[in-house]
C-alpha cells in the first residue's frame, strides 16, 4: 500500500504493509490530520494519488467502503444510543448482517471491556469509556485499513493501555493500522515503523531503534556544585550545572567519567545515566533535520 500526496503536504511518500503498525508524529500543524483525512478518502490532494489496497482513495473510495475504519480525534459516537446500538449501526454500515455482525459486536464488547455498559447510553459513559466505543465503531467492520489519530488523547492510563492492546491486535490480525499521537512512549511500546512529519514532509523514518540509533545518543549528566571542570570528551557539553557525555556504553564510562573529573569530585554532586530513547530522537530530528 502506498499513499502520495503533495501541496499542503509536500511530497509525502509512504509505504505501508498490513499486519504492522506505522505511526505517523509530529509537532501541532505539522500535517498529520490532513495525511489522515487524505488516505481515508475525505480529503483530495491538489496533486499526486493516494492508493489503498491498490485502489485510487479519492477516485475509487466506494470501492474502499467498508475495508477502512477511521476514528479521528473527536468523538464521534451517537449519545442518545446505546453502547450496542452504535457498535451494530457502524457495522451495519459496512456491510454486516446478522450473525457475522453480532458475532463482531460481542467480540468488541469483550476486547474494550465494555460488556457491562452495553445497555448504557453512550451520552452517560465516562471520557475514556466514550473514547473506547469510538475506537470500536472504526473496528467492528474489521477493516483492512485502521486509521486512528490520536486514539488515547486525555485518555487514562487504563484506557489507554487497553487501546494499545487492540492496536497490536489490529497488526496481529493483517490489518495495516496508521497511527497518529504526541504520546512517544506509545510508539515505542507498540514496535511501531516510524514516520516523522514536520512542516508538511517527511523528515525521518524507519524502525524505533533505527531512529534511536541515528538521531540519539545516551549521556552521563554529571551535576556539579560551583564552576564545572573542562574534560577531553568528544562531544561533551553544559546544561546549567551539569556536564552532558556522550555514551555509547554507560557502564563503563561512568569509570571514565569520574577519572576524567578527579579533581573536581568534591564538587560532584549528582550523577545520572540519560539514556537514548525516542523522544530524544524525535527532537533531533525536528530541530536538525531541515525543519526550520
Amino acid at each position: 500500500m502506498s499513499f502520495n500526496a503533495c501541496d499542503a503536504l509536500t511530497g509525502v511518500t509512504l509505504n505501508a504493509d498490513r499486519g504492522e503498525v506505522l505511526a505517523v508524529i509530529g509537532p501541532n500543524g505539522a500535517g498529520k490530520t490532513t495525511l489522515i483525512s487524505i488516505v481515508a478518502g475525505l480529503l483530495a490532494p491538489s496533486s499526486g494519488c493516494t492508493r489503498v489496497l491498490g485502489l485510487d482513495a479519492t477516485g475509487e473510495s466506494k470501492a474502499l467502503r467498508g475495508r477502512i475504519g477511521l476514528a479521528g480525534q473527536d468523538i464521534a459516537v451517537y449519545p442518545a444510543h446505546t453502547v450496542e446500538e452504535n457498535l451494530r449501526f457502524f457495522g451495519s454500515l459496512n456491510g454486516l448482517r446478522r450473525r457475522e455482525l453480532t458475532g463482531a459486536v460481542e467480540e468488541l464488547l469483550e476486547v474494550l471491556q465494555l460488556g457491562d455498559l452495553r445497555k448504557k447510553r453512550a451520552a452517560i459513559l465516562s471520557g475514556g469509556q466514550r473514547r473506547r466505543l469510538h475506537v470500536g465503531c472504526a473496528l467492528v467492520y474489521r477493516p483492512d485499513v485502521v486509521m486512528l489519530d490520536e486514539p488515547t488523547a486525555g485518555a487514562d492510563p487504563e484506557t489507554r493501555q487497553q487501546l494499545l492492546r487492540i492496536v497490536c491486535q489490529q497488526a496481529s490480525r493483517g490489518s495495516l493500522v496508521v497511527y497518529t499521537t504526541h504520546y512517544l512512549a506509545e510508539v515505542e511500546e507498540l514496535r511501531a515503523r516510524v514516520a516523522v512529519l514536520a512542516h508538511g514532509r517527511i523528515v525521518a523514518e524507519g524502525t524505533v531503534d533505527r531512529l534511536i540509533a541515528d538521531h540519539a545518543a545516551s549521556e552521563l549528566a554529571l551535576r556539579f556544585e560551583g564552576a564545572l571542570p573542562t574534560v577531553d570528551w568528544p562531544g561533551a557539553r553544559v546544561l546549567a550545572d551539569t556536564l552532558l557525555l556522550p555514551t555509547s556504553n554507560p557502564t563503563t564510562d561512568i569509570v571514565h567519567a569520574l577519572e576524567a573529573v578527579a579533581e573536581h569530585r568534591e564538587q560532584l554532586c549528582g550523577l545520572e545515566i540519560i539514556r537514548a530513547d525516542l523522544e530524544r530522537a524525535y527532537f533531533n530530528i525536528v530541530t536538525d533535520g531541515g525543519c526550520s
